[in-house]
């Protein structure tokens, strides 16, 4: 790990969402000792970024130890993640403007939001939206030193479906195209997708 990655920070949500959701597969002893195994002695308070490595710790534990329902738990926390999001840290203004602008419009003006905060979501990796429906995260932490032959950025995924699908149009969803865990990709790649229309 490089000396800027050993110490970036994360948004808080990117473990506390999760919490809940553990929860749901095994209690309030399931929760701690996952934290204990993912090197998290202390939950978030939420009021401070968080040290990349706990979030990518949790998350490589969840994937681990239930490896069948991971995909389904980190997707419903990045829902909950967006709606944090939406309901604390957008504007109430700027969420009536965007989702009375055409889609297109809407879908340029939230693109430009999350590259403005990235650096929340994506920590010591490096995003960029190569257009409003597409975006790409190089050396994801999230994933950081996973191998796998299919996407695992479900929790980045959902984040993103989740903020379009309310701000932009409904309907939208995100694919993870490409993924920093499969061999010989270099970037997690995210697709969103609105019904009806091609981005």
């Amino acid at each position: 790990m490089s000396d800027e990655a050993a110490g970036a920070v994360i948004g808080p949500n990117a473990v506390l969402q999760l919490l809940p959701q553990i929860e749901r597969i095994g209690g309030a002893a399931r929760v701690a000792r996952m934290l204990a195994e993912a090197g998290i002695f202390e939950v978030p308070d939420g009021r401070r970024m968080i040290p990349e490595t706990q979030a990518m710790r949790l998350h490589q534990v969840l994937r681990r130890d239930a490896p069948d329902l991971a995909p389904a738990l980190a997707a419903r926390a990045g829902r909950a993640t967006a709606d944090y999001i939406l309901a604390y840290r957008i504007p109430v203004p700027a969420r009536t403007m965007l989702k009375l602008l055409p889609a297109p419009l809407a879908a340029r003006g939230l693109s430009r939001a999350i590259v403005r905060h990235a650096w929340t979501f994506a920590g010591s990796g490096r995003f960029r939206a190569l257009s409003p429906w597409r975006f790409e995260i190089a050396q994801n932490p999230i994933v950081r030193g996973e191998v796998s032959a299919v996407p695992l950025c479900h929790w980045h995924a959902a984040v993103f479906a989740r903020l379009y699908a309310c701000l932009v149009a409904p309907g939208c969803t995100c694919v993870e195209t490409h993924c920093t865990a499969q061999p010989g990709r270099g970037m997690c790649r995210f697709d969103i997708r609105r019904s009806g229309a091609t981005a």
